[in-house]
């Protein structure tokens, strides 16, 4: 594929893959699901679907969480980008300042005011820019949002992978691979033969949704109050 993304051909018999659906800087949550998961570290695959700010309260913190995860991990851990990384990095040039504001970046600037001063470490910056837009991984396709049912994977634009929505999920016909998606806040997970949507809209007050591969075993953090 022509965009940034990542594949994995192979992997070890017993691996696992976990994903983690939409935090939105909950980081109480986020703690609560990874210390619920029964992953082996440095075995099995912890993949995050995008959207780690915005909205709530710690999104630095949740940021901060994942990059020493991934440094930890680096072939184990692969964090994702979603549309709200993607907008914290046009803001960051200068680009679309009210759209970012208006979608929850200004509770993630907060995190990031210094004596006054608003101070977002290079390091951040980069790891942001460097977020790839899907993981591929056998018969599984990981993405934030979705992907176009009238294009094929090679032909899928950046768009398609961090915005779409109903005509993606609601798409009659059948995908090729395993879609494991977030993006569009469901009150359960929606569980389909070929998708899978896991963001069940935790910093609106509902849960932090991860699931296990190949079970499809799920894991469910209560928002509320955490």
């Amino acid at each position: 594929m022509g965009l940034k993304g990542l594949t994995i051909e192979g992997l070890d018999s017993g691996t696992k893959l976990f994903a983690v659906g939409d935090i939105h800087g909950c980081l109480l949550a986020l703690e609560a699901l990874l210390e619920k998961l029964p992953i082996r570290w440095g075995k099995d695959f912890l993949i995050f679907l995008g959207d780690y700010i915005d909205r709530g309260p710690d999104s630095r913190r949740v940021l901060e969480l994942i990059m020493e995860l991934k440094e930890k991990y680096p072939d184990r851990v692969y964090p994702l980008k979603g549309n709200h990384e993607w907008m914290f990095e046009r803001f960051l040039l200068g680009l679309d300042v009210e759209i970012f504001l208006y979608n929850g970046g200004s509770e993630t600037l907060k995190n990031y005011f210094e004596e006054g001063k608003l101070n977002i470490p290079e390091e951040h910056k980069n790891f942001i820019k460097n977020l790839p837009l899907f993981l591929e991984v056998g018969s599984y396709f990981f993405v934030h949002a979705g992907v176009n049912p009238q294009r094929t994977l090679e032909e899928q634009t950046e768009e398609d992978f961090l915005w779409i929505r109903q005509k993606f999920y609601l798409y009659e016909g059948k995908y090729p691979k395993k879609i494991i998606f977030g993006h569009t806040p469901f009150p359960e997970v929606l569980h389909l033969e070929d998708r899978i949507g896991i963001d069940t809209g935790c910093v609106y007050g509902g849960k932090l949704t991860a699931i296990e591969l190949p079970e499809e075993k799920f894991y469910q953090i209560e928002c509320r109050g955490v």
